[in-house]
């Protein structure tokens, strides 16, 4: 059977980037038991309320969801379990200096495949606060609206 090759997203957590000024990005294995790996093949997760944190030295993703595989047997996993993140030393040492420091949270941005493995998109992230929700929704939509008279500027259909 041919490898898979390229990246295959399973799940994103939209959610995340509204919450979160996102600071730094990293892209860490996951360790997973064969009914999980079926279940996210058929595309089933969800990472709502996921986060990692960082004990003993070690990096664990907790509250994701993904779904008891349907056409498994007794030896189906639990939904909600806590999952090891595989990263290098130097990645965790330094995740665990910024997340004691300065009170920054690790989130699960996406799931996804990448040649074959199932691969987590983990940001180093600050929580924002309501006023910055309020600020980013308006430069968003400001950025909308220029785009849209640019567009129309160019079609000849330009209003004041």
């Amino acid at each position: 059977m041919p490898k898979e090759l390229g990246r295959k997203v399973i799940v994103s957590n939209r959610r995340a980037r509204h919450d979160y000024s996102i600071l730094d990005t990293y892209e860490a294995g996951l360790v997973l038991v064969g009914t999980e790996v079926k279940s996210l093949r058929a595309g089933k997760a969800s990472l709502a309320d996921a986060f990692a944190t960082v004990d003993d030295g070690e990096v664990w993703l907790r509250n994701v969801h993904i779904p008891e595989y349907t056409h498994g047997t007794w030896t189906n996993h639990e939904a909600r379990r806590h999952r090891k993140l595989l990263l290098h030393r130097g990645e965790i040492e330094r995740l665990i200096g910024k997340t004691k420091e300065s009170g920054l949270s690790l989130v699960p941005l996406s799931m996804y495949f990448k040649d074959g493995k199932v691969k987590v998109e983990l940001a180093l992230a600050k929580g924002k606060k309501a006023y910055d929700k309020r600020q980013d929704i308006a430069k968003r939509d400001a950025r909308k609206e220029v785009e849209r008279a640019m567009g129309r500027a160019v079609k000849g259909k330009y209003r004041k």
